[in-house]
């Protein structure tokens, strides 16, 4: 594993090449600003980056870290001495996979990195599946189903058992009379890849499927059989009537 260092402090930045190389990581260099830090970053792509956020120059770390967190996967864990709150609101929004108090020992950094490093492969993994479930989407021959992944399997749903999708944080839940399938996306995800001749969507929330409509209550829709009431947001009011075949 190769890590940046980023420590405007010399000695401590010597101290923690020695406490690395001793774990058995490779040092690839050792940064004292902000800006070489993302320059080189961006040049080496090491596998982790331990970063200071009170750095000498212009640039801090946590604005190195979110500028080379918009050009590349790579986690960063923060040293720092400083744990008020207003800098860990700041560091918490750049992501970091870590959080190293000074003065820190071994252990503190032995730990932190296994972790971060754990952290960050699980996250590939989950990615790597959910690309791989866009591409069975956007590759499959058939025009009525859609496959999600469930329980670590692929399951295909057909467009007519799906009564409605629900965004929730972050992720989304399509619902069929029987069961319930969370996956990790967002509703303009998959509102693009939902047949529009099928589906439509009545709030920034929620997605319908136009054939199950029972019924339409001033700003809400009931839904057939399980009566589930959905609210219609007002931006969403006319497409909604564009869509309904009225008389």
């Amino acid at each position: 594993m190769n890590i940046l260092v980023v420590e405007d402090e010399s000695i401590v930045a010597k101290d923690i090449q020695v406490c690395l190389r001793k774990l058995g990581y490779e040092v690839i260099g050792i940064c004292s600003s902000g800006e070489a830090a993302v320059e080189k970053a961006l040049e080496e792509r090491p596998d982790l980056i331990m970063m200071d956020i009170m750095l000498k120059g212009e640039m801090s770390g946590i604005q190195a870290a979110a500028a080379i967190r918009k050009e590349h996967d790579i986690p960063v864990i923060f040293l720092t001495a400083y744990t008020d709150r207003d800098t860990v609101d700041k560091a918490k929004e750049t992501e970091p996979y870590g959080y190293i108090i000074k003065p820190f020992k071994e252990i503190d950094i032995q730990t932190a990195i296994e972790i971060a490093l754990y952290k960050h492969s699980k996250e590939k993994v989950i990615k790597q599946e959910r690309d791989f479930y866009y591409s069975l989407v956007e590759k499959q021959d058939s025009n009525d189903m859609i496959f999600v992944k469930a329980n670590q399997r692929l399951v295909k749903i057909k467009y007519e058992d799906i009564y409605f999708i629900e965004a929730l944080k972050d992720y989304v839940v399509i619902n069929t009379l029987e069961r319930r399938y969370t996956i990790h996306s967002t509703m303009k995800d998959i509102e693009q890849k939902m047949p529009k001749k099928q589906f439509v969507r009545v709030h920034r929330s929620f997605i319908i499927s136009i054939d199950k409509i029972k019924e339409i209550d001033h700003s809400n829709v009931v839904m057939d059989q399980d009566k589930k009431v959905i609210p219609v947001g007002g931006s969403y009011k006319e497409l909604l009537q564009e869509r309904l075949n009225l008389i």
